[in-house]
């Protein structure tokens, strides 16, 4: 059974940084690209960012390039967002995205305010 579980979201000013991990189990992490995704209060699921499975080619959407950076420890069986510069309009519940079978977990909830 494929299991995600984020961690390391929380309550942070504009301007400031967290560092979101994913702990995966019940497939081959390292066979898989893995993604992030969002969902603001009152939107729909946005793509966020993807990387390779060996970790060597990443993507982002136009809202976070230059300030998410996405990478995994194929040896941890973890995914990373690190998130810098965050603006409010990056308040949302991120998941993360198994490349095998399209699973979700139940999401970290990241919150910019003042």
């Amino acid at each position: 059974e494929v299991q995600l579980v984020e961690s390391g979201g929380g309550l942070v000013q504009p301007g400031g940084s967290l560092r979101l991990s994913c702990a995966a189990s019940g497939f081959a992490f390292r066979l898989y690209a893995m993604s992030w995704v969002r969902q603001a209060p009152g939107k729909g699921l946005e793509w966020v960012s993807t990387i390779s499975a060996g970790g060597d080619s990443t993507r982002y959407a136009d809202s976070v390039k230059g300030r998410f950076t996405i990478s995994r420890d194929n040896a941890k069986n973890t995914l990373y967002l690190q998130m810098n510069s965050l603006k409010f309009e990056d308040t949302a519940v991120y998941k993360c995205v198994d490349g095998s079978s399209g699973s979700r977990g139940q999401g970290t909830q990241v919150t910019v305010s003042s």
